[in-house]
């Protein structure tokens, strides 16, 4: 495991002086974690980024799945612009994906069509039981769901709902990009690949979560799939549709639901930058 810290400067003060924006760049801070122990997963690095001002013990903390993308998302840039504009700054923990991505990345005890997913539970025990008291004990801030979130996109966005949902014990809230919602149980047939969907079986069948804020993002050409054809592609349609299943568990839009739909937006870090400081910003409103 790496060691180590690394001082970056991102944006972090925005002022107008004579109708032109002026950038003024301030330090935030990177460590990565040393010593922690993967188990039986790959060894993989640990990024915090730690806010500028400092770190209380009310600090809200939010996991990062695939962290070594975060320089592509402009996390550090839009961490300073929240403190620039005096809002919540999180202490941001940036988790490297190993190589089984597609494995840890799964839904815990429930594989796909190609039993895909082997390795989510353990996953799961290395973020739930290494990762997370390591930077508590290191930074000092305190267990709170309402203060604990989790983000991913993709395959991440998959997994950081199964995380988020399975432990609301831990986790208060929940940002998901582009979420591969598409993840199904049965690939035998159109009608299959619709009913099987994975997530949406998850929230439809499992005990739901006391408290629990969710946020979604999806790009009008995150992909070209109509699964269906019914004119609207898979991704929006299984986003939309799981929003859907959570509005009948009794989760309420605007309250306890974002849905972000980004016009002409990919399935890119280019996109889930665009939209990275709203999400933050909401993170912070409790």
């Amino acid at each position: 495991m790496k060691t180590g810290c690394l001082v970056r400067f991102g944006l972090a003060c925005l002022a107008a002086l004579g109708g032109v924006a002026v950038l003024t760049a301030q330090p935030t801070r990177q460590e990565v974690l040393p010593g922690l122990d993967c188990g039986e997963l790959a060894p993989r690095e640990v990024r915090v980024y730690v806010p500028a001002g400092g770190v209380r013990t009310d600090t809200p903390v939010l996991v990062a799945l695939d962290g070594h993308q975060m320089g592509a998302w402009h996390l550090a840039e839009a961490l300073a612009g929240l403190a620039a504009q005096g809002r919540v700054v999180p202490l941001v923990v940036a988790i490297e994906a190993g190589p089984d991505r597609i494995e840890e990345y799964g839904l815990a005890g429930r594989p796909d069509y190609a039993g895909r997913g082997k390795r989510a539970a353990d996953f799961q025990r290395f973020v739930l039981g290494t990762v997370l008291p390591a930077v508590r004990l290191r930074y000092g801030v305190t267990a709170v769901p309402a203060r604990t979130g989790i983000m991913g996109a993709s395959l991440g966005g998959l997994a950081a709902l199964d995380l988020a949902w399975g432990h609301s014990e831990v986790f208060g809230f929940t940002g998901i990009f582009s979420g591969s919602f598409w993840w199904r149980g049965d690939d035998t047939s159109r009608a299959a690949r619709q009913t099987s969907r994975l997530a949406h079986r998850l929230v439809r069948e499992t005990p739901r979560p006391a408290r629990l804020r969710l946020w979604f993002e999806v790009g009008t050409k995150d992909e070209a799939g109509d699964r269906d054809g019914n004119g609207v592609i898979d991704a929006i349609q299984d986003t939309t549709e799981l929003i859907d299943e959570l509005g009948q568990r009794g989760f309420l839009r605007g309250k306890d639901l974002v849905y972000r739909e980004v016009k002409e937006g990919r399935h890119h870090e280019s996109t889930w930058a665009q939209v990275l400081p709203e999400f933050l910003e909401w993170a912070g409103a409790r």
